[in-house]
């Protein structure tokens, strides 16, 4: 069995590019910071920084929500690879491929870590600005109409 759970913060945006062809995907990889469960011995905290993978929905979801210091939790399974660079080494790679990926945090969390929200595309109409929830428990309804960007049904 091939399962990894990862949480923690983006080390920058994710980068996206397009594969190409007639049915071109979206592909983005992005950096995550994951803390150690033990610091060193005076203290500081040590992170990981893991690679990640994503494709298709998630890669454009990513490109959309997914900002420098936002706190994710990921799901996917590791992949390892290799290529040869242009100096002729032979370069390993390991990377987790994303199955899932979803905010780890409330927007407002985020907004202490100065992550600024994502740009909305100027192309597609606006959604009209979602309600708080009456609880205030940080988390917000899901305005009408955008059922298909969600990348879960």
């Amino acid at each position: 069995m091939n399962k990894v759970i990862l949480m923690g913060r983006l080390t920058r945006d994710p980068e996206v590019r397009y594969s190409a062809g007639d049915n071109s995907m979206a592909i983005a990889r992005y950096t995550l910071a994951v803390d150690r469960r033990f610091g060193r011995r005076d203290g500081e905290a040590t992170a990981d920084f893991i690679g990640c993978v994503a494709f298709g929905r998630s890669a454009e979801f990513a490109e959309k929500y997914f900002r420098q210091g936002l706190k994710v939790v990921v799901t996917g399974r590791i992949q390892t690879g290799s290529y040869t660079n242009r100096d002729g080494q032979k370069v390993y790679t390991t990377d987790v491929v994303v199955e899932d990926q979803e905010f780890a945090e409330s927007k407002a969390a985020s907004a202490e870590h100065g992550v600024m929200p994502a740009a909305s595309p100027v192309s597609r109409p606006s959604a009209p600005a979602p309600s708080q929830a009456s609880a205030g428990d940080g988390f917000m309804n899901i305005p009408d109409g955008i059922d298909e960007e969600l990348p879960f049904n």
